[in-house]
């Protein structure tokens, strides 16, 4: 009797345990925003000009071109190379008797100053191999030039682009080239080379000026600083393979600038959350996290109303988290709600805010979790997500 009644209670034990250790997981949500541009623009207004002054001028057609010019040049000078080349060969071929004539008269007079040393001054000079030597020159081997064979230059080394290209290269997205209401100036220098240690640096100053009818909005100008582009000398790069990568790199910048300033972007966003999967009266929590991560999923900027349902759902998902929150039992870890329960919302609460873009939100409940934090039993991964969290919500720029 006595060992059952042990039996149940431990029994008993056990599911209290199963019932209070509660099963925490974590998945990435994937979502997408609109991104609001720093300079608004009326949809009936969004048209651009773009004007580009840089040194570059030249085309294929114009490398091609100079190259079968420069081909035929070599060619009509072939026979001139040729005669000079074998008349080199004759002058070296005969001075050649002369060299050999001298190399061995300087044989013989090293031979006799080395026979009037001693034996030992010999043997020494012998083995550090100072002893006198014959070198006979080789006979000159004529070589005769190779006529010249057209071969297509390589494009890529040169820098193939001219100020037309480079004005369809600037593009805003949702923006047409069909007006003025936004005038841009482009004035992008040559690229500069730099050693230093032993790698390559360089800068190119981009100036570039933009006027929203006629009221100008940027004048700035950037690439000044010298960058590290290669761990070669100067001397040992392609310049003109390096100056075209460092080009595109100068549009790429100029276009995610004005995209930045004028238009509407889509950006697709990822955040983690944290749910508990315990059955039973952890179900409303399950339904929170169906509630935000679904909705998180469905987030349209292009579509106004889905979006604002998806935001309405997310929402319901939020409230049970806050209900959730005022439950939990900080100084005792065995209650159904204890600081772990409390420890996942909040962060759940503080990625959801910052992903959305909420930083005064994020900061309440850090403040409110700061107020529990004493409770809570962080890891150190978790430590260094609540700093990542802090500075993320604190930075100024």
């Amino acid at each position: 009797m006595k060992l059952n009644y042990l039996l149940g209670f431990v029994f008993f034990l056990s599911l209290f345990a199963k019932a209070n250790a509660q099963s925490i997981s974590s998945e990435v949500v994937e979502y997408q925003l609109l991104r609001e541009p720093k300079i608004m623009i009326e949809n009936g207004s969004r048209q651009y000009s773009v004007a580009v002054t840089s040194p570059y001028n030249l085309t294929s057609d114009e490398v091609y071109a100079q190259s079968k010019v420069d081909f035929q040049n070599e060619l009509d000078n072939f026979d001139k190379k040729a005669a000079n080349s074998e008349k080199e060969f004759q002058q070296k071929l005969a001075d050649y008797d002369s060299d050999v004539a001298k190399a061995k008269e300087k044989y013989k007079l090293e031979s006799e100053e080395f026979k009037k040393l001693t034996l030992l001054e010999r043997l020494t000079l012998t083995d550090k191999g100072q002893n006198p030597r014959l070198r006979i020159p080789n006979r000159p081997i004529y070589v005769a030039p190779t006529k010249p064979v057209y071969q297509e230059p390589n494009l890529q080394d040169y820098v193939i682009i001219d100020n037309n290209v480079l004005v369809s290269q600037v593009n805003i997205d949702g923006f047409t080239k069909d007006g003025n209401y936004l005038t841009i100036t482009l004035d992008i220098k040559k690229t500069n080379f730099q050693d230093n240690s032993g790698q390559t640096y360089a800068n190119q100053p981009t100036t570039l000026i933009v006027k929203q009818n006629g009221q100008e909005k940027i004048n700035k100008t950037f690439f000044q600083e010298y960058k590290y582009i290669s761990s070669s000398p100067t001397n040992n790069i392609n310049k003109p393979r390096e100056e075209q990568q460092h080009l595109k790199k100068v549009i790429a910048f100029i276009n995610e600038y004005l995209n930045e300033t004028f238009a509407f972007k889509t950006i697709r966003y990822s955040v983690r959350l944290q749910s508990v999967k315990n059955k039973g009266q952890y179900d409303d929590l399950e339904k929170a996290d169906i509630y935000v991560s679904t909705n998180l999923k469905k987030l349209n900027p292009t579509n106004p109303q889905i979006n604002a349902a998806a935001f309405t759902g997310m929402q319901k998902g939020i409230d049970i988290w806050r209900e959730t929150l005022a439950k939990v039992n900080y100084k005792d870890s065995k209650a159904d709600f204890n600081p772990k329960i409390g420890k996942f919302i909040y962060f759940n609460l503080m990625n959801l805010n910052l992903a959305l873009d909420k930083k005064a939100e994020a900061e309440k409940v850090l403040n409110e979790m700061q107020e529990n934090l004493i409770y809570m039993n962080l890891n150190s991964t978790e430590e260094t997500e609540l700093k990542a969290i802090e500075n993320q919500i604190y930075k100024t720029t």
